[in-house]
């Protein structure tokens, strides 16, 4: 049973969350005309009425990009007023998962994107950890990654996670916790619903944008965060059979954060990390607001 936070917003305003609801006809609901966003906020450890949110800009501004592929204007003010108004008015006390999602509401049966109307929408719900900080087991999906050229992949786009939702069943049916997906070239694209990097001879790499990922912000900001370590990163394609012997091996994502992967299909992986070990413990103070270097990839946002 999902506990959620009481009060969403809800066609321009908080309401209770059980309100807070759409119906049958909704457009988005039956052509997954809808693109969405995932961030966390956690109490301020210097402000008990307080919350943290990493990079919500960059997070804005995605969803706000993600609604123009949608052919809609949501601006990035509109989506930070939401989520100060969210988090005001529930009052959290414990880390959160925020989920914005802006859809096409309207009533009508046909599939299109002009002259329709859109909504937006906000909830949350206390988050853990989405995935073992121990690590996962992952296997190689059936299914293949969707190409750019058709769908808008730079875009959280809801429609395109019924690849995600296959695979990740397919995995866990099959005694894995998760799937990674090539793409149609037959190079390692991502996770269900994060990024990959592994680590070879003191590099880090991951695949680069031309591979049909989605430009992960925890990805993005892994990057910068490495470059600033001194740390040497390579964006290029990705083999599939580099995932075994590789260094290290992980997995980065809003949810999922930084989680190492301890086996791929039979092979069991180097258990020792120590390139992602330090840019966990980075991220980490990060998030807590304990880094001045990166204190602008934090908002402090006042309850009160």
């Amino acid at each position: 049973m999902h506990q959620f936070l009481p009060f969403a917003w809800f066609q321009g305003q908080c309401i209770p969350f059980e309100e807070a609801k759409i119906s049958i006809a909704t457009h988005a609901l039956h052509y997954g005309t809808g693109a969405f966003g995932g961030m966390r906020a956690i109490p301020d450890p210097q402000n008990s009425n307080a919350m943290l949110l990493f990079r919500a800009d960059r997070h804005a501004r995605r969803l706000s990009q993600s609604a123009r592929l949608l052919l809609t204007e949501l601006s990035e003010e509109t989506i930070m007023e939401a989520l100060i108004a969210v988090l005001k008015a529930n009052q959290p006390k414990q880390p959160i998962y925020l989920r914005p999602f802006v859809y096409t509401s309207d009533l009508g049966i046909a599939p299109r994107l002009h002259d329709i109307e859109t909504d937006f929408l906000i909830y949350a719900l206390p988050l853990g950890d989405y995935l073992s900080p121990e690590g996962v087991s992952c296997r190689i999906s059936s299914w293949t990654r969707q190409e750019d050229r058709s769908l808008p992949l730079r875009g959280k786009i809801s429609g395109a996670y019924i690849t995600s939702s296959l695979a990740k069943t397919e995995a866990v049916q099959s005694g894995f916790d998760e799937a990674l997906l090539l793409n149609s070239r037959g190079k390692v694209s991502e996770a269900s619903g994060m990024n990959l990097f592994i680590v070879r001879d003191g590099q880090l790499i991951t695949p680069g944008v031309d591979q049909d990922i989605l430009e992960g912000i925890t990805r993005a900001s892994v990057i910068e965060l490495a470059k600033a370590m001194d740390i040497s990163v390579v964006e290029r394609p990705v083999d599939k059979t580099e995932l075994f012997i590789a260094d290290e091996v992980f997995l980065t994502g809003t949810a999922a954060k930084i989680t190492p992967i301890r086996k791929i299909e039979s092979t069991e992986l180097n258990s020792s990390r120590p390139m992602m070990m330090a840019l966990k413990d980075r991220l980490v103070a990060i998030t807590e607001g304990r880094d001045s270097a990166f204190e602008h990839w934090v908002n402090r946002i006042p309850l009160d």
